[in-house]
């Protein structure tokens, strides 16, 4: 669309905080006056407000909203046909008895008009009705050979690109006629600091690693209840996430239960207590458990399938993978709340939480500060921080023979400098609970020392020091001779 065509589309509704750049394109999708109908896929994981969203850009552009539910063929068919009556001003609802009727019909809304057409929870329908995909595919194929000038924009959501993308496996051609793909993804740790309205930085991680970026934690499960400031932070541990008679106590295990149909749900809960342990390699999980690397492995790729896990390569050693739970709310309760859940239904939740809350900065806390570091490096990190365009930042580690053990990085940045990719830009420590000082740049340097002997090429690799409660004076005085970047917990939400 020009231009002038986008300043005027409908205005983002006050009630939906950010998510700018998704209402553009949907709204700029729904309203698109070009001939020929169109498909949009919108995939989001729960609780991300993907359908209050959708609702939204229905109401603003007069589209037509419809919410799949698990139901027998016959009573969706039902319930889109009431719908669609309410909708078009009918006397009474159609009586179809297929889905080919149905899609006719809702196709031909856009006959005479840009119409949006948005179902929403499209898998839930196909699980009743497997063959629908394939509907779709040979009813678009045949509004383009005969209503050429027909705008239907239909919007298709599900819960995942995974899932979207499997239900048109066997109709791919679909697929490639789909002009917007996007997905509703947690808000990054900046803003969802502004989302639940923190000021202090040092509140905003500890917030971000129980409920991370997803705006339903803060409305629909704890009713808007948000620490008052740091000092409450405790409290509001105890009030919500660890309080039984609040939604977002049980959420972990609905997130779990519903993202997948495991064969061993209790091994998946396992290989989630020990990767929120500490143990990121399969090798390191089956140890921990147990259990064959075999099963174990199908396991992780399940449920990296379903999003709940990222896995990603060592900085250093790329044949080894490490992997770390995506959703917060899952580390949070498979590292302090799982193991004690019993003692949480039966006693005072704050005396349960001064028992584990050295684990919540130890196994919670510290690693996910680390991860906003790195989210960071590629995110917020202006270009001359560490002298080139950075791509990548994930941990690594490094055998150091004189210690008879490793060296780990938390923050290992590579990317572009000079025209040349994959130049190893910066090499980082990140400290949540302690202060930084002069053994934390040793370390460092005994790293770089590591590498450069390895044949890496280090002559461009900035040494980084990333601190959740501050430096010494020996690194500040390193920082000043220009041997070491030192990066707070301000920077991080505030700087580049």
């Amino acid at each position: 669309m020009s231009s002038s065509d986008a300043t005027a589309l409908p205005a983002r509704p006050d009630r939906i905080f950010d998510r700018t750049d998704e209402w553009t394109d949907l709204v700029g999708f729904a309203r698109d006056p070009r001939p020929g109908a169109t498909l949009a896929l919108v995939s989001g994981q729960r609780r991300q407000g993907k359908t209050f969203l959708l609702e939204a850009v229905s109401q603003a552009t007069g589209g037509f909203y419809f919410d799949g539910q698990a139901a027998a063929e016959a009573e969706s068919l039902r319930r889109l046909a009431e719908r669609l009556a309410a909708h078009t001003g009918a006397a009474r609802p159609p009586h179809w008895g297929r889905w080919d009727d149905a899609v006719e019909a809702l196709l031909a809304l856009g006959d005479e008009r840009p119409a949006p057409v948005i179902v929403d929870d499209f898998p839930e329908l196909v699980g009743h009705s497997p063959a629908l995909p394939s509907v779709l595919h040979c009813a678009f194929v045949r509004m383009h050979e005969q209503r050429p000038h027909n705008r239907t924009r239909l919007i298709l959501s599900g819960a995942s690109p995974a899932v979207i993308r499997r239900l048109f496996a066997g109709s791919s051609s679909l697929h490639r006629l789909a002009s917007l793909e996007l997905a509703v993804r947690p808000f990054g740790f900046r803003k969802a600091a502004r989302f639940w309205g923190i000021r202090s930085p040092r509140l905003a991680v500890q917030v971000h690693a129980v409920v991370g970026g997803t705006p339903a934690y803060r409305g629909d499960l704890v009713r808007d209840d948000a620490p008052a400031g740091p000092d409450d932070f405790d409290a509001w541990v105890c009030r919500t996430v660890l309080n039984p008679r609040v939604p977002l106590f049980w959420e972990a295990r609905h997130l779990l239960e519903q993202e997948g149909d495991y064969a061993d749900r209790a091994l998946s809960h396992s290989v989630l207590v020990a990767i929120a342990g500490g143990r990121s390699t399969p090798g390191g999980i089956a140890d921990r458990l147990g259990a064959s690397l075999h099963d174990i492995s199908h396991v992780l790729a399940v449920m990296r399938n379903h999003g709940l896990l990222h896995g990603e390569a060592d900085a250093f050693r790329p044949g080894l993978t490490r992997y770390r739970i995506a959703e917060p709310l899952l580390a949070f309760e498979h590292a302090v709340a799982w193991p004690h859940r019993a003692a949480l239904e039966q006693e005072d939740a704050a005396a349960v939480w001064r028992r584990i809350r050295p684990d919540f900065d130890a196994s919670v806390a510290a690693p996910h500060f680390a991860q906003l570091c790195r989210d960071w490096a590629t995110r917020y990190a202006a270009w001359d921080t560490f002298g080139g365009e950075a791509a990548t930042a994930v941990r690594g580690t490094v055998p150091d023979p004189e210690g008879n053990g490793r060296l780990d990085a938390e923050v290992v940045v590579r990317g572009t400098a000079d025209g040349r990719p994959g130049v190893l830009l910066s090499v980082g420590v990140a400290c949540w609970n302690e202060v930084m000082d002069a053994p934390h740049l040793a370390r460092l340097r005994r790293i770089l020392a590591l590498l450069a002997a390895s044949g890496e090429d280090t002559g461009q690799t900035v040494p980084a020091c990333y601190g959740g409660v501050g430096f010494g004076p020996e690194l500040r005085a390193a920082e000043a001779k220009g041997e070491v970047l030192l990066i707070g917990i301000d920077r991080l939400y505030h700087g580049e």
